[in-house]
């Protein structure tokens, strides 16, 4: 493949990550001198995933320095070559400067701008090789995601059977293939349309149909001393735990900030990590689900809850009055791009949310016997960012 952009797209465990850096790690050894770039939204989600796999191969393949200890800032070859790691929100080396290759795993999580940003490092201006090259790979998203929609970008499809853990040479299933498989038939409405069958379709019966990535989710910035912080948790163990902070501009808009999400932690240690991040911060008021010994546990640490307002029809009428456009075309509820502290790498191996964001498309009514949404009360099913959003703007509203 020589074409300037393109990506390899499919549904999830089909070997794209693999097979592109494979091919990444191929270009640096035969191009003496290159310099290219592993790049993803964000800089945190990579070490347990993407660089799992790109060391995986270098150790395979030999002769590879790593430099930056155990979150690595570069990889350098014998013949000159190097690869720089960094996410779209902290770029930092990533993109100073122009770039032979630049491979960007997850590449649906980018935005158009993040492309054509990463674009204008790989023109081959500069550049030692002859076809540079902007590439990736992506699990399918909804039908009106700019990945179809870009003429200059050639998009190539991966099937399961193209990865040969999971299918062996006579085509049958391996029995890491009938595990793998197992995950992906258990999932459900439209993470099972995409991440099994690899379908680009949209959520039928959304929630909160206002929502869109490009209007409520917003770079981040300093957030000024003066406007108003809180909090919001709603409690989980097998389930996540979520505890959300939000400060509120004088305009009365809401900016999720900074975000846990985890499964598998006691609340204790929730608790200090709440303590540690929070440190510095006027916190208003934190509002929490009902379980008493729970927010016990936390008031034990000095973290006093009052109980959420759990009333669902009418949190969701208040938050999707939010989502929706005021009279200055700006809605009142953001979620900050990197909100989230530290991504549940067993979420994500399980095709999960990882945070709240994650769970806007997903989270939707259920069908009637005519197949129609039933808007009484939403699925229960991965909605605890939803929960505890709800909890928060509710609390909000009753405090104005």
């Amino acid at each position: 493949m020589t074409a300037h952009e393109w990506m390899l797209a499919g549904p999830a465990e089909t070997g794209k990550t693999f097979a592109d850096l494979w091919l990444l790690d191929s270009l640096l050894r035969s191009t003496p001198r290159a310099r290219a770039a592993i790049v993803r939204k964000v800089r945190a989600d990579m070490g347990g995933t993407v660089l799992e796999t790109w060391d995986r191969i270098i150790a395979m393949r030999g002769g590879v320095e790593t430099f930056g200890g155990a979150h690595p800032d570069w990889y350098e070859y014998p013949n000159g070559s190097r690869a720089y790691v960094g996410g779209m929100d902290r770029p930092g080396k990533v993109l100073s400067g122009e770039r032979d290759f630049i491979y960007v795993n997850q590449a649906e999580e980018l935005d158009l701008d993040d492309w054509e940003t990463l674009s204008t490092r790989c023109t081959g201006r500069g550049a030692v090789t002859k076809t540079p090259m902007l590439f990736g790979d992506c699990n399918p998203g909804p039908p009106t995601h700019w990945i179809l929609a870009r003429k200059a970008l050639t998009v190539l499809h991966s099937r399961h059977d193209d990865n040969p853990t999971l299918y062996d040479d006579g085509g049958q299933l391996t029995e890491q293939g009938v595990r793998t498989m197992a995950v992906l038939d258990d999932l459900t409405g439209i993470r099972k349309e995409r991440l099994r069958f690899g379908r680009w379709v949209a959520a039928e019966g959304v929630v909160y149909e206002a929502f869109a990535r490009d209007r409520h989710v917003v770079e981040p910035f300093e957030i000024p001393a003066d406007w108003q912080r809180f909090r919001s948790i709603d409690f989980g163990y097998t389930n996540p735990f979520v505890c959300q902070w939000w400060a509120m501009d004088p305009d009365g808009r809401l900016f999720l900030y900074r975000e846990l999400y985890r499964t598998q932690r006691l609340v204790e240690d929730h608790a200090r990590d709440i303590k540690r991040l929070s440190e510095g911060e006027r916190i208003e008021w934190t509002v929490a689900d009902h379980d008493a010994e729970d927010r016990a546990t936390l008031a034990r640490h000095g973290i006093s809850t009052v109980p959420a307002f759990k009333a669902v029809t009418v949190g969701i009428q208040a938050v999707q009055s939010r989502l929706e456009l005021a009279g200055d075309q700006r809605a009142r509820l953001f979620v900050v791009k990197g909100a989230l502290r530290q991504r549940d790498e067993a979420l994500a191996s399980a095709h999960r949310p990882t945070c709240t964001a994650d769970e806007f498309e997903t989270y939707s009514w259920p069908k009637n016997a005519s197949g129609k949404p039933d808007k009484e009360e939403p699925l229960k099913l991965d909605d605890h960012g939803m929960d505890a959003m709800r909890y928060l703007v509710a609390q909000v509203e009753a405090d104005v």
